[in-house]
């Protein structure tokens, strides 16, 4: 429009005042246009994402707002979520399930000796579990020992196979910490 070419040189409101435009109208033309703009832009941007989505139906708005970029349509990943929440292309992720507890084998399986248990002073009861943590390629097995009573950890090791010299390296620490001596001990 003339306005907006001339209007480094005259102020808008004299402009307006020569070719007998109120300001109001040229605002309104100009909001207007800028929203009708925008709306196809966004409507452009909406028919690129439901193409991506088709071709890579997993894909998330991070994944899709990145192949945008790669595809050279720079955009930012606030405005690719808000257009496919509005299209509801918006995927759900799945959980996956892994079985970390294999309770079907010959080996014997003993019985909960701390059941029921008051526990009144370190060192009385200690618990051990494993675990795994994922990293990004792979897993590793983190196994714990943690004082019933003070509800701290007094051993821990971390390894990438899970075998038995895993939880012996968890005890050994534990012990160590808790200064124990080879025996019986009666205080426990």
């Amino acid at each position: 429009m003339l306005i907006d070419e001339w209007s480094n040189r005259l102020p808008i409101a004299r402009m307006c005042e020569l070719l007998r435009v109120s300001r109001n109208a040229y605002y309104n033309w100009k909001y207007n246009y800028g929203q009708r703009e925008a709306c196809l832009k966004d409507q452009n941007l909406k028919k690129q994402i439901e193409g991506l989505v088709l071709d890579f139906p997993g894909y998330g708005y991070r994944r899709v707002a990145a192949e945008l970029k790669r595809r050279e349509r720079i955009v930012n990943h606030k405005k690719v979520l808000r257009v496919m929440r509005e299209a509801n292309l918006i995927v759900k992720k799945k959980r996956r399930h892994f079985r970390t507890t294999d309770s079907s084998h010959g080996l014997p399986i003993y019985s909960n000796l701390a059941k029921g248990m008051v526990v009144k002073s370190i060192n009385q009861l200690w618990v051990a579990d494993i675990t795994y943590i994922r990293l990004i390629c792979e897993f590793v097995f983190l196994a714990t020992i943690l004082d019933s009573f003070s509800r701290k950890v007094v051993g821990w090791a971390l390894r990438d196979s899970l075998d038995q010299d895993l939880s012996l390296s968890a005890l050994r620490m534990a012990l160590a910490r808790r200064n124990f001596s080879p025996g019986i001990h009666t205080s426990l």
